[in-house]
Protein backbone atom coordinates (compact mmCIF):
# COMPACT_ATOMS: atom_id res chain seq x y z
CA UNK A 1 0.00 0.00 0.00
CA UNK A 2 3.10 2.48 -0.49
CA UNK A 3 1.64 5.53 -1.85
CA UNK A 4 1.99 5.97 -5.89
CA UNK A 5 2.68 9.35 -7.20
CA UNK A 6 -0.71 11.06 -6.82
CA UNK A 7 -2.27 9.26 -4.56
CA UNK A 8 -3.20 11.18 -1.57
CA UNK A 9 -1.86 10.61 2.31
CA UNK A 10 -4.28 8.60 4.31
CA UNK A 11 -5.17 9.87 7.56
CA UNK A 12 -5.58 7.45 10.15
CA UNK A 13 -7.87 9.07 13.17
CA UNK A 14 -6.86 7.83 16.50
CA UNK A 15 -10.30 6.94 18.86
CA UNK A 16 -8.69 5.85 22.99
CA UNK A 17 -11.10 3.61 24.68
CA UNK A 18 -9.09 4.18 27.93
CA UNK A 19 -9.61 6.42 30.64
CA UNK A 20 -6.06 6.95 31.29
CA UNK A 21 -4.79 8.15 27.59
CA UNK A 22 -2.65 11.97 27.40
CA UNK A 23 -4.45 13.71 25.60
CA UNK A 24 -8.00 12.37 25.49
CA UNK A 25 -8.49 10.10 27.78
CA UNK A 26 -12.19 8.94 28.62
CA UNK A 27 -14.30 10.52 26.23
CA UNK A 28 -14.73 7.86 24.24
CA UNK A 29 -15.05 5.05 26.63
CA UNK A 30 -18.66 4.00 25.88
CA UNK A 31 -19.22 2.18 22.58
CA UNK A 32 -21.87 5.27 22.13
CA UNK A 33 -19.27 8.18 22.35
CA UNK A 34 -16.78 5.64 20.71
CA UNK A 35 -19.16 5.81 17.60
CA UNK A 36 -20.03 9.63 17.31
CA UNK A 37 -16.03 10.03 17.07
CA UNK A 38 -15.84 7.79 14.33
CA UNK A 39 -19.05 9.24 12.51
CA UNK A 40 -17.33 12.63 12.71
CA UNK A 41 -13.65 11.65 11.65
CA UNK A 42 -15.18 9.76 8.67
CA UNK A 43 -17.47 12.49 7.87
CA UNK A 44 -14.04 14.79 7.90
CA UNK A 45 -12.56 12.53 5.27
CA UNK A 46 -10.51 10.10 7.78
CA UNK A 47 -9.87 6.55 5.79
CA UNK A 48 -8.79 4.67 8.70
CA UNK A 49 -10.07 4.75 12.62
CA UNK A 50 -7.57 3.23 15.01
CA UNK A 51 -8.94 1.96 18.32
CA UNK A 52 -7.04 1.58 21.37
CA UNK A 53 -7.85 0.41 24.80
CA UNK A 54 -4.31 0.15 26.25
CA UNK A 55 -2.89 3.31 26.83
CA UNK A 56 0.83 3.44 25.41
CA UNK A 57 1.86 6.99 27.32
CA UNK A 58 5.04 7.10 29.25
CA UNK A 59 4.16 5.96 32.83
CA UNK A 60 0.80 4.14 31.51
CA UNK A 61 0.04 0.81 33.85
CA UNK A 62 -0.78 -2.10 31.86
CA UNK A 63 -4.18 -3.79 32.49
CA UNK A 64 -3.62 -6.85 31.05
CA UNK A 65 -5.65 -8.57 28.05
CA UNK A 66 -8.85 -9.45 29.55
CA UNK A 67 -9.36 -5.75 30.78
CA UNK A 68 -7.86 -4.41 27.30
CA UNK A 69 -10.53 -6.54 25.66
CA UNK A 70 -13.46 -5.26 27.76
CA UNK A 71 -12.90 -2.02 26.52
CA UNK A 72 -12.26 -2.52 23.31
CA UNK A 73 -14.44 -5.00 21.30
CA UNK A 74 -18.33 -3.19 22.64
CA UNK A 75 -16.39 -0.45 20.76
CA UNK A 76 -15.62 -2.50 17.74
CA UNK A 77 -18.22 -4.59 17.14
CA UNK A 78 -20.53 -1.56 16.94
CA UNK A 79 -18.20 0.59 14.81
CA UNK A 80 -17.66 -2.27 12.55
CA UNK A 81 -21.85 -2.79 12.78
CA UNK A 82 -22.14 0.96 11.36
CA UNK A 83 -19.22 1.02 8.87
CA UNK A 84 -19.19 -2.67 7.42
CA UNK A 85 -16.49 -3.82 5.20
CA UNK A 86 -16.97 -2.31 1.98
CA UNK A 87 -15.59 0.08 -0.48
CA UNK A 88 -15.83 3.39 0.61
CA UNK A 89 -15.81 2.51 4.01
CA UNK A 90 -13.19 3.41 6.47
CA UNK A 91 -10.44 0.32 7.88
CA UNK A 92 -10.34 -0.42 10.67
CA UNK A 93 -7.42 -0.60 12.89
CA UNK A 94 -6.92 -1.79 16.50
CA UNK A 95 -4.02 -0.82 18.31
CA UNK A 96 -2.09 -3.76 21.00
CA UNK A 97 1.00 -5.70 21.38
CA UNK A 98 -1.62 -8.76 22.75
CA UNK A 99 -1.95 -11.91 20.61
CA UNK A 100 -4.91 -12.61 22.62
CA UNK A 101 -6.84 -9.04 21.83
CA UNK A 102 -5.11 -8.96 18.23
CA UNK A 103 -6.66 -12.56 17.89
CA UNK A 104 -10.20 -11.54 19.04
CA UNK A 105 -10.11 -7.79 17.24
CA UNK A 106 -9.74 -9.76 13.69
CA UNK A 107 -12.91 -11.64 14.50
CA UNK A 108 -14.70 -8.79 15.49
CA UNK A 109 -13.95 -7.27 12.40
CA UNK A 110 -10.81 -4.96 12.58
CA UNK A 111 -8.70 -4.84 9.25
CA UNK A 112 -5.27 -3.83 10.83
CA UNK A 113 -3.17 -4.58 13.70
CA UNK A 114 -1.21 -1.66 15.25
CA UNK A 115 1.67 -2.83 17.33
CA UNK A 116 3.57 -0.30 18.82
CA UNK A 117 6.13 -2.90 20.12
CA UNK A 118 7.03 -4.24 16.87
CA UNK A 119 6.13 -7.82 18.09
CA UNK A 120 8.59 -8.02 21.08
CA UNK A 121 6.19 -7.44 23.51
CA UNK A 122 4.07 -10.61 22.58
CA UNK A 123 5.60 -12.78 19.88
CA UNK A 124 2.62 -14.81 19.45
CA UNK A 125 1.01 -11.52 17.96
CA UNK A 126 2.91 -12.16 14.95
CA UNK A 127 1.73 -15.67 14.27
CA UNK A 128 -1.82 -14.07 14.69
CA UNK A 129 -1.17 -11.67 11.75
CA UNK A 130 0.37 -14.03 9.58
CA UNK A 131 -2.86 -16.63 10.00
CA UNK A 132 -5.18 -13.49 8.89
CA UNK A 133 -3.05 -11.58 6.27
CA UNK A 134 -4.20 -8.76 7.71
CA UNK A 135 -1.67 -5.06 6.96
CA UNK A 136 0.41 -4.98 10.19
CA UNK A 137 2.10 -1.60 10.91
CA UNK A 138 5.05 -2.58 13.12
CA UNK A 139 6.04 0.37 15.21
CA UNK A 140 10.14 0.91 16.64
CA UNK A 141 10.23 1.23 20.40
CA UNK A 142 12.20 -0.12 23.27
CA UNK A 143 11.35 -1.44 26.69
CA UNK A 144 7.88 -0.28 28.24
CA UNK A 145 5.96 2.30 29.00
CA UNK A 146 8.38 2.50 32.33
CA UNK A 147 11.20 2.24 31.06
CA UNK A 148 11.33 3.87 27.42
CA UNK A 149 12.60 7.09 28.22
CA UNK A 150 15.71 5.93 29.94
CA UNK A 151 16.49 3.92 26.47
CA UNK A 152 17.51 6.67 24.48
CA UNK A 153 20.77 6.15 23.33
CA UNK A 154 21.47 5.27 19.78
CA UNK A 155 25.65 5.16 20.02
CA UNK A 156 27.50 6.58 17.41
CA UNK A 157 25.40 5.12 14.81
CA UNK A 158 22.62 7.95 15.35
CA UNK A 159 19.09 7.74 16.23
CA UNK A 160 18.22 7.53 12.21
CA UNK A 161 20.66 4.40 11.56
CA UNK A 162 19.63 2.87 15.24
CA UNK A 163 15.79 2.95 14.29
CA UNK A 164 16.24 1.77 10.66
CA UNK A 165 18.35 -0.96 11.75
CA UNK A 166 15.89 -2.13 14.37
CA UNK A 167 13.00 -1.75 12.31
CA UNK A 168 14.92 -4.00 9.72
CA UNK A 169 15.59 -6.67 12.92
CA UNK A 170 12.22 -6.44 13.85
CA UNK A 171 11.04 -6.64 10.10
CA UNK A 172 13.69 -10.06 9.97
CA UNK A 173 11.10 -11.86 12.83
CA UNK A 174 7.75 -10.97 11.56
CA UNK A 175 8.69 -12.64 8.12
CA UNK A 176 9.72 -15.36 10.26
CA UNK A 177 6.72 -15.79 11.66
CA UNK A 178 4.86 -15.70 8.11
CA UNK A 179 3.41 -12.05 7.79
CA UNK A 180 3.68 -11.20 3.99
CA UNK A 181 6.33 -8.38 3.19
CA UNK A 182 3.35 -6.33 1.48
CA UNK A 183 1.52 -6.76 4.83
CA UNK A 184 3.96 -4.77 6.35
CA UNK A 185 4.16 -0.95 7.43
CA UNK A 186 6.73 0.66 9.56
CA UNK A 187 6.17 3.49 12.03
CA UNK A 188 9.48 5.13 13.16
CA UNK A 189 7.59 5.56 16.69
CA UNK A 190 7.77 9.39 17.64
CA UNK A 191 7.87 9.85 21.41
CA UNK A 192 8.98 6.23 21.93
CA UNK A 193 12.79 5.87 23.49
CA UNK A 194 13.06 8.98 21.88
CA UNK A 195 14.39 12.70 23.31
CA UNK A 196 13.05 16.05 21.78
CA UNK A 197 16.11 16.55 19.60
CA UNK A 198 16.09 12.75 18.19
CA UNK A 199 12.32 13.00 17.26
CA UNK A 200 12.99 16.30 15.46
CA UNK A 201 16.47 14.24 13.61
CA UNK A 202 14.09 11.75 12.95
CA UNK A 203 11.33 13.78 11.13
CA UNK A 204 14.41 15.67 8.86
CA UNK A 205 15.38 12.47 7.91
CA UNK A 206 12.10 10.61 7.14
CA UNK A 207 13.31 9.76 3.21
CA UNK A 208 15.94 7.69 4.97
CA UNK A 209 13.55 5.26 6.27
CA UNK A 210 11.55 5.10 2.64
CA UNK A 211 14.87 3.38 1.06
CA UNK A 212 13.78 -0.04 1.89
CA UNK A 213 10.31 0.52 0.09
CA UNK A 214 7.93 -0.65 3.02
CA UNK A 215 5.07 1.82 3.51
CA UNK A 216 5.53 4.60 6.39
CA UNK A 217 2.89 5.29 8.96
CA UNK A 218 4.06 8.64 11.09
CA UNK A 219 2.46 9.30 14.48
CA UNK A 220 2.57 12.66 15.52
CA UNK A 221 -0.37 14.00 17.27
CA UNK A 222 -0.15 16.16 20.07
CA UNK A 223 3.00 14.79 21.18
CA UNK A 224 5.08 15.58 24.02
CA UNK A 225 8.14 16.87 21.92
CA UNK A 226 6.11 19.36 20.03
CA UNK A 227 4.77 20.66 23.75
CA UNK A 228 8.92 20.95 24.24
CA UNK A 229 9.62 22.82 21.29
CA UNK A 230 6.69 25.22 21.53
CA UNK A 231 6.15 25.76 25.02
CA UNK A 232 2.96 23.93 25.63
CA UNK A 233 2.16 21.27 28.05
CA UNK A 234 -1.56 21.44 27.35
CA UNK A 235 -1.85 18.34 24.21
CA UNK A 236 -4.59 20.06 23.14
CA UNK A 237 -3.24 23.04 22.27
CA UNK A 238 -0.91 21.44 19.64
CA UNK A 239 -2.88 20.86 16.75
CA UNK A 240 -0.57 23.79 14.69
CA UNK A 241 2.45 22.01 15.70
CA UNK A 242 1.08 18.70 14.49
CA UNK A 243 0.13 20.19 11.90
CA UNK A 244 3.16 21.19 10.68
CA UNK A 245 5.07 18.07 11.44
CA UNK A 246 1.94 16.07 9.34
CA UNK A 247 3.27 19.08 6.24
CA UNK A 248 6.76 17.60 6.47
CA UNK A 249 5.15 13.94 6.86
CA UNK A 250 3.51 14.55 3.67
CA UNK A 251 6.85 16.40 1.50
CA UNK A 252 8.59 13.13 2.49
CA UNK A 253 6.36 10.67 1.05
CA UNK A 254 4.83 9.16 3.94
CA UNK A 255 1.73 7.03 3.50
CA UNK A 256 -0.23 7.67 6.67
CA UNK A 257 -0.18 10.30 9.64
CA UNK A 258 -1.91 8.94 12.89
CA UNK A 259 -3.73 12.31 14.17
CA UNK A 260 -6.26 13.28 16.91
CA UNK A 261 -7.79 15.90 15.01
CA UNK A 262 -8.96 14.56 12.24
CA UNK A 263 -10.75 17.53 10.60
CA UNK A 264 -8.00 19.64 10.46
CA UNK A 265 -4.64 17.22 9.41
CA UNK A 266 -7.47 15.68 6.71
CA UNK A 267 -7.06 19.55 5.23
CA UNK A 268 -3.45 20.22 6.08
CA UNK A 269 -3.01 16.76 4.27
CA UNK A 270 -4.99 17.81 0.82
CA UNK A 271 -3.00 21.05 0.76
CA UNK A 272 0.05 19.35 1.53
CA UNK A 273 -0.86 16.59 -1.31
CA UNK A 274 -1.65 19.84 -3.57
CA UNK A 275 1.94 21.35 -2.98
CA UNK A 276 4.24 18.30 -2.55
CA UNK A 277 2.97 14.82 -4.04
Amino acid sequence: MARALGQPTQVMGVINLTPDSFSDGGRFRSPDQALRQARKLVKAGVGILDLGAQSTRPGAEDVGGVEELNRLLPSLQTIRSAFPPGLGQPLISVDTYRACVAQRAIEAGADWINDISGGVRDPDLLAVVAAADCPYVLMHSRGDSHSMDSLTDYGPEGVIAGVLRELRHATERALAAGIRPERLIWDPGLGFAKTTEQNLELLQGLEQLKVDGIPLLVGPSRKRFIGAVLDEPRPKARLWGTAAVVARCVAAGVDVVRVHDGAAIVQVARMADALWA
